[in-house]
């Protein structure tokens, strides 16, 4: 079973079943099992299913706006997504966006800040995207797309084998823990960072409307108490393990760790900001409401984590080369 994605569904489903003594059971099906790998949402809205796991950028073809949910390049970290959802409003907006599918969603993970990804030659510039054929979902997906480059969207059983027959040029998956498990460092050379593109990654978990709402309330609670538990687990799962397997992945496999240049940087933000505008300019009043209420939170956050976070993990690694 997959780390990270496959163990926290098998987990949150015998928790679940435990934590009801058994009123409440959940049976999973891998991806292909009972639908493809991207129809859950189409299965859970049917009723086919009566929840998934997955997270929400995957149904921006449905509604663009959805990929917020899950994260925003150059947005929220994790920890200020959660407070966004539980306490700035976004739990609301999302309840509003996922009704008007039948589904209720629940946070339920966080892959935190991701990698930027996995690529067959070296990015020097900006202009070294253009014509690439890259695997990445949601918004930073889009934002590459504005910088030439051809964007694939692929189930992680398929990444591999692309990468390998040189269908695609480069992937972003998650981080060192679930990447190293993926096997990537074996048909890709270089390891890009920082993951401007996915600095929260929420997974969720959702429910078709109608069967949520027929369960007791105390079997709710316990759902909606599991999620966040799960929420938890999954982070932490990543944090434990992403800095023993990055030291894997370079010591012992020769990945040739990078950071993106600079003006690579700066055009995906120039990119992001058109696809940002776009957005703003088409969308509707909840997508206009959304995307008010995510930025507002952020600008108060990162009045916060400018002096708070950011200004302490430079001290820290300042005081850690000194030692």
């Amino acid at each position: 079973m997959f780390p990270g994605g496959g163990t926290a569904a098998d987990r949150f489903a015998r928790t679940i079943g435990e934590a009801t003594g058994g009123r409440l059971t959940i049976r999973l099906f891998a991806a292909g099992e009972l639908v493809p790998a991207f129809e859950a949402f189409d299965a859970v809205q049917r009723g086919t299913a009566d929840c998934m796991h997955s997270t929400p950028y995957y149904w921006q073809n449905k509604s663009k706006i959805l990929s917020i949910y899950t994260t925003m390049p150059f947005g929220m970290t994790n920890y200020e997504h959660v407070a966004w959802l539980r306490l700035g409003g976004g739990q609301a907006l999302w309840d509003e966006a996922y009704a008007q599918f039948g589904l209720k969603g629940f946070h339920a993970g966080s892959t935190s800040v991701q990698m930027a990804g996995w690529f067959n030659r070296e990015i020097r510039s900006a202009a070294d995207v253009r014509g690439l054929k890259i695997r990445i979902p949601g918004f930073g997906g889009d934002a590459l797309r504005k910088m030439g480059a051809t964007i694939v969207n692929l189930p992680v059983g398929e990444i591999f084998g692309a990468l390998q027959s040189g269908a695609i040029d480069a992937t972003e998956w998650v981080g060192p823990w679930q990447d190293l498990a993926a096997g990537f460092y074996k048909v890709a050379r270089f390891y890009y960072w920082p993951g401007m593109h996915e600095p929260a990654t929420i997974n969720e978990i959702t429910v078709n409307k109608a069967r949520w709402d027929a369960l007791p309330k105390d079997i709710q609670q316990i759902f909606a108490w599991g999620c966040g538990d799960e929420h938890n687990q999954v982070t932490a799962d990543n944090d434990a393990n992403n800095g023993s397997s990055l030291e894997v992945l370079v010591r012992q496999h020769n990945v040739q760790l990078r950071r993106l240049p600079d003006d690579f940087l700066q055009a995906y933000g120039r990119a992001w900001n058109e696809v940002l505008t776009e957005l703003r300019d088409t969308g509707d009043d909840l997508t206009k409401r959304t995307l008010d209420s995510y930025y507002k939170f952020l600008r108060e956050q990162t009045a916060w984590s400018r002096i708070g976070m950011q200004e302490y993990l430079n001290a820290r690694l300042m005081a850690l080369r000194a030692t």
